[in-house]
């Protein structure tokens, strides 16, 4: 009875303390999805339709219908961050003791506790890097490798592992893949063999081993197949499309032919393929469970409907895929600005507009944080990252290294430094620039195979490019001068970016939203990138990544591309051709990007609107800070559309974080409810 009187208590103390209390809040997609505890469930969730929300409410409603034993559900994540957040959202629902980690942490946790009985002994030793065993075998197999190719070598390695191929069948395997590789696929197969005959004479394990002996030790013995089933007895896989064949073999291990699972991911999103993920596994859950049911998330919160309707047509232009029906988004927000598209004569000219553009968003009230400028490849950051320093726009770099941080970079202005000392010809800059690179292997035109030897040769490339853009402004340069460019620039990069725009490559910015999006350099090439046009599989992921990257945006969204890369070169590269049908067929003019739209409001929910904008400001002027630091308009409309009545319920809400609740919480429900924080007491959490 005690037990009972603290669960209640907690219950009432932390979240909904019935079923129907969990439900509350959901819309009926969400609903049906919550509401289907027994697996198989398949729900596919569009991008911004509430995932993370309908996945913890479906467990909470599970344990609270009594259908799961908390410490019996397994909720598997790719990131430790989602994870984490899993497991916060369970607690505020009232759900402790639910495992929620990513398939590595899983298995750690499992095999570590496993091991003397499956391995004889203590956990082995973990291998957090393997570029030193990499290094040790491309030297036995006679390879010339810089830190480079090496990563390459890592990267291929781990591509085979988790595809389950052997360095046997890695060739053939690479080659059905398209694969593109550093070395002949035969060598690299030789470097896999002798990396993983290191591994075992060290007696030490990698990432993909962790999955791999886990599984064998559930497949093989049959007392801990036992152990493990007992104890877990309902999984969620969260981004199922991303799951690749070692996961899914773990995966299955972890079921042993029972169907008590639920997978939950969304097909227009799969820009994984590169990696080893296998969005099949998604595709084909219907007809590998017969008795699969199938949820649709298809209401999107995030975007407007300008927005969504772009997304919509974008993937709607793929050809259809074989398994799971298709998803369409369904716009809930606000109307909003129609998505932009502006063509421009060169790359600079590209990157100073939407450098322009993010000054006046900002200047207009827009935080930096909530601006994001996409792009294909980390190579292209360079352009942006000078264009915005320029302006003084404060920016971060999100998904890799800052320009001039980068390995390659730094060793080249520190043999551009050296060859300025030694004195050069003040007309011959960009042939000087060139030579200098030339010493250190980049060779022009020539652009080398491997996904990390590429990003290198073209970081290299954009320094020539540099060069020649300088020339041209100053024709009587040298390197001595250029040198000394390239360091204001460097020292500029260094401000304090706490609040800057975001620079990210488009595979990084999946999970991540902002209110203003610029995706950039949308040329055939670049999206697709090049290597993929031999593929049309290959070409559709692409697609999928323009999708990605469009559906990041919550109101403000601006597509662009550049007709020559340098001032003053032909005007001849193509944009992309997944902007047919989507953009005017007239080039468009750099314009000035559209005012954020104002936001309307009728009856109640317009003068709670009101209201709350009223306490934002005196807060705001209270603690000295921009209005926007306490809620920018966009939460206040979140806010004054859902009526939060809870501290708990307001935190669901986009733009609501843990500090701000602490902050804000009582005062804006007290808003909320007519009254004033005094009046209610302090906090409701």
């Amino acid at each position: 009875m005690a037990m009972q009187r603290v669960e209640d208590e907690r219950g009432t103390a932390e979240g909904p303390t019935g079923p129907e209390a969990v439900l509350a809040g959901l819309d009926e997609q969400q609903r049906a999805a919550a509401e289907a505890v027994r697996g198989p469930v398949c729900i596919l969730a569009g991008a911004g339709t509430g995932k993370t929300r309908t996945i913890t409410h479906r467990i909470a409603y599970g344990v609270h219908l009594g259908e799961y034993v908390p410490e019996q559900v397994l909720a598997v994540t790719f990131t430790a961050r989602a994870a984490g957040e899993l497991r916060g959202r369970l607690s505020a629902l009232g759900v402790g003791g639910v495992q929620a980690r990513t398939f590595h942490a899983a298995a750690m946790r499992q095999l570590r506790y496993f091991a003397p009985r499956v391995l004889g002994g203590p956990m082995p030793e973990l291998i957090e890097n393997k570029l030193r065993v990499v290094a040790g075998a491309a030297t036995r197999a006679r390879l010339t490798t810089d830190r480079t190719s090496l990563r390459d070598l890592a990267s291929e390695i781990e591509w085979a592992k988790t595809t389950l191929a052997t360095p046997e069948d890695y060739p053939a395997r690479a080659a059905a893949a398209g694969r593109d590789l550093p070395f002949d696929a035969s060598a690299v197969a030789e470097v896999y063999r002798g990396y993983e005959a290191a591994k075992q004479r060290d007696g030490a394990l990698d990432f993909e081993d962790l999955l791999l002996v886990t599984a064998y030790a559930i497949e093989e013995h049959r007392d801990v197949a036992r152990e493990v089933r007992a104890q877990y007895r309902h999984f969620v896989v969260d981004e199922y499309q991303d799951v690749n064949p070692l996961q899914q073999r773990l995966l299955d291990a972890w079921l042993g032919g029972r169907a008590e699972v639920c997978v939950v991911g969304d097909p227009n999103q799969t820009i994984y393929s590169f990696t080893g993920a296998d969005p099949e596994y998604l595709l084909g859950f219907a007809d590998r469970y017969g008795d699969a049911e199938v949820v649709k998330l298809e209401r999107d919160y995030r975007s407007t409907p300008q927005v969504v309707g772009l997304a919509n047509r974008l993937i709607g232009q793929a050809p259809p895929r074989k398994g799971l029906p298709g998803l369409r988004l369904l716009g809930q927000r606000a109307e909003g600005p129609a998505p932009t598209f502006v063509e421009h004569p060169d790359e600079p000219a590209e990157a100073a507009a939407v450098a322009r553009a993010c000054r006046e968003l900002v200047d207009g009230g827009l935080p930096a944080s909530e601006i994001a400028v996409l792009f294909r490849i980390n190579a292209q950051s360079q352009v942006y990252e000078s264009a915005l320093a320029d302006l003084g726009v404060p920016y971060v770099l999100k998904g890799g290294e800052r320009f001039f941080e980068r390995p390659e970079i730094r060793e080249a202005v520190l043999l551009l430094r050296g060859a300025a000392a030694g004195g050069n010809d003040p007309g011959a800059l960009v042939p000087a620039v060139r030579d200098v690179l030339a010493s250190t292997g980049w060779v022009e035109h020539r652009p080398p195979p491997g996904g990390t030897a590429r990003d290198r040769w073209q970081s290299l490339a954009a320094l020539v490019d540099l060069a020649v853009d300088l020339v041209a402004e100053q024709p009587t340069l040298d390197l001595a001068g250029f040198v000394a460019h390239l360091a204001e620039r460097a020292n500029a990069q260094h401000a304090p970016t706490v609040q800057g725009v975001t620079l990210a490559s488009m595979h990084a910015a999946k999970g991540l939203e902002w209110d203003a999006v610029f995706v950039v350099g949308l040329v055939d090439g670049v999206v697709p990138i090049a290597q993929s046009q031999s593929r049309p599989e290959a070409v559709e992921e692409e697609r999928r990544l323009l999708y990605v990257a469009v559906t990041r945006a919550r109101e403000q969204l601006t597509l662009s591309w550049s007709l020559a890369r340098n001032p003053g070169g032909r005007r001849s590269r193509p944009r992309s051709r997944f902007l047919d049908g989507l953009a005017p067929d007239a080039a468009a003019a750099p314009r000035r990007p559209a005012k954020r739209p104002k936001v309307v409001l009728e009856g109640e929910a317009g003068e709670l609107f009101e209201r709350l904008r009223a306490w934002r400001s005196t807060t705001a002027e209270a603690a000295s800070v921009p209005a926007y630091v306490v809620f920018t308009d966009a939460t206040l409309q979140a806010i004054a559309e859902t009526r939060p009545t809870t501290v708990r319920e307001l935190s669901a809400l986009p733009g609501v974080g843990a500090r701000k609740l602490d902050l804000y919480g009582a005062e804006v429900i007290a808003t909320v409810e007519g009254g004033h924080a005094s009046e209610q007491g302090g906090h409701t959490s």
